[in-house]
């Protein structure tokens, strides 16, 4: 799934945290898990393109899938669905990695006093796969794919393909953008996608106004 590749992905080995502050992780991994849903053809837009809905409530096998479909309780802009899906989003997709035996999730203390989590990658060789892959497209080796075009568009959106990949920030940033624009998949997954990663990054910079106003 989309949103356990980026979770893998958004973890640093170096110190088993995230490479990105919390709601930057969460809302990629919420825009990862509508991104699955529009390609699964469970969520798409209305016939204006302004909102999504559900318009297929058959169940889906992933856990994650399923809980997030039922939080569509109408048509929503992307920002808000973002919004609406990241509660917990990174917890279960944690979780669920976690059953699969490719992360192992310990509790930690953030200052000595807050509990926080550090995420283990415990499955090394499923890691690097998704690591080199993302790494090859950015880096230009090859082309994107729909699922490293995905991947590059969200890590893009939290500005964080530099902190994955190794190599020239500005390049690849570049590279990243004309990426996210490309024709890597299919009409109504592209346009999906570029309306997500806008809603990924206005979910992002909202919540960053809110907590510099809050102090």
């Amino acid at each position: 799934m989309l949103h356990e590749d980026l979770m893998v992905l958004l973890i640093n080995q170096d110190d088993n945290k995230l490479r990105v502050d919390g709601t930057a992780a969460e809302n990629a991994l919420a825009g990862a898990v509508l991104i699955e849903l529009v390609s699964s053809g469970r969520v798409a837009f209305e016939p204006n393109g302004k909102k999504l809905q559900v318009v297929d409530p058959t169940p889906l096998k992933d856990p994650v899938l399923q809980e997030s479909v039922g939080r569509f309780d109408k048509p929503m802009k992307p920002q808000r669905a973002v919004e609406r899906l990241r509660k917990k989003v990174r917890e279960n997709v944690a979780a669920q990695l976690e059953a699969r035996g490719v992360v192992r999730v310990e509790a930690r203390k953030v200052l000595g006093i807050f509990p926080g989590r550090s995420y283990v990658i415990t499955d090394e060789r499923a890691a690097e796969r998704v690591r080199k892959a993302v790494g090859e497209v950015v880096l230009g080796y090859r082309g994107a794919d729909e699922r490293t075009g995905a991947l590059i568009a969200l890590l893009y959106a939290v500005k964080s393909v530099h902190k994955v990949v190794d190599g020239n920030r500005r390049d690849m940033d570049k590279r990243a953008k004309e990426i996210a624009a490309g024709n890597w998949a299919g009409e109504a997954v592209r346009r999906a996608v570029e309306a997500i990663q806008a809603g990924v990054v206005a979910a992002t910079a909202a919540a960053a106004a809110a907590s510099s106003n809050y102090g």
